[in-house]
């Protein structure tokens, strides 16, 4: 097999695409031939040795990936030889082949194509998770997505939609916001030409979003929770922008809000029953055209840091998958 090789985690710089003998296939897991792999924030954060969780050395970096089962191991049942798949594994994506827990791995139907399947699963569970268990949404309430052009937040504006809320999404440049505009958003802010609570009060009338989906972090944090409705739901999903806010608590007294962490891979080993039904309800929303991945870029595999160079950038709209072809 060939596979994306992090022997040194001092960046994607260190990364190297080489030959490695084929993954041993244990009791419980099933072996998949990668067709499509995406690209995720988490993916970036771990080859600089900046992720929470640090592998042992050497690894293959590649959270997500969707491809073909060509070996079960013993105990796993479900499963087949030539079944289509689509896992969250945590490692060893960005390669040509993987050995996983068949826990972790989704049932493909025919329709779900294997580049959308490889961005589906970590950005609409999160948003699913987020805005639907953690943040309680309700049909006719607002949301304001921040970085809502990215993996994550187009998946949220979808969710959101499907769920009836109205959207308002937030992003770095005028592109962006047009790109959230055709995802069905109902309004934009620009927050890198204009004030972000200015922008909040019109919109709003004055009243602020009910929930505030937040993956970005630092100095947007405080404005926008300055800016939220009376019994508003800030959901805590990642700090893209670097910086952790410190956030003065006193603003969720006085708004009688509520400051919600929001963690979907620790939900999902927790209580993988909510999180399967959650799952199977997304694949529905799928089929029935309600959601569906936007795709920034599909590339080679070998192609990886190209990638890396255009989500380091901030150039990516959606997600960024890579083949196996």
């Amino acid at each position: 097999m060939k596979a994306w090789v992090c022997d040194n985690p001092v960046g994607v710089e260190a990364l190297q695409w080489r030959e490695l003998p084929p993954p041993a296939l244990g009791a419980g897991q099933i072996r998949v031939q990668i067709k499509a792999a995406s690209l995720n924030f988490p993916d970036l954060l771990i080859v600089q040795n900046k992720y929470q969780m640090k592998p042992p050395l050497p690894f293959v970096p590649g959270t997500e990936f969707s491809g073909v089962v060509s070996e079960v191991g013993d105990g796993v049942t479900g499963f087949a030889v030539g079944q289509r798949v689509a896992a969250f594994g945590g490692l060893g994506g960005f390669a040509t082949e993987v050995c996983i827990p068949a826990a972790l791995a989704m049932p493909l139907p025919d329709a779900f194509s294997f580049e959308d399947a490889a961005a589906f699963i970590c950005t609409y569970a999160t948003s699913h998770h987020a805005l639907m268990d953690r943040g309680a949404l309700q049909a006719g309430e607002t949301v304001l997505i921040l970085g809502a052009a990215g993996g994550v937040g187009t998946a949220a504006i979808q969710v959101a939609k499907a769920a009836g809320a109205r959207v308002i999404a937030a992003a770095g440049s005028d592109a962006k916001c047009q790109a959230c505009k055709a995802l069905g958003a109902d309004a934009t802010i620009n927050y890198a030409t204009q004030n972000l609570r200015d922008e909040l009060k019109t919109l709003t009338e004055g009243k602020g979003p009910d929930v505030i989906y937040d993956p970005v972090g630092g100095d947007l944090a405080e404005a926008a929770f300055r800016s939220i409705a009376w019994r508003g739901r800030y959901l805590v999903i990642g700090f893209a922008q670097g910086a952790i806010p410190a956030l003065p608590l006193n603003l969720a007294l006085l708004k009688g809000a509520s400051l919600v962490g929001v963690f979907w891979g620790e939900f999902a080993k927790r209580e993988p029953g909510r999180n399967a039904r959650m799952l199977g309800e997304l694949a529905t929303w799928y089929a029935a055209g309600k959601i569906k991945p936007v795709l920034d870029h599909v590339l080679p595999l070998e192609q990886l840091p190209a990638a890396f160079a255009r989500m380091a950038a901030r150039e990516v709209v959606g997600k960024l998958v890579l083949t196996n072809v």
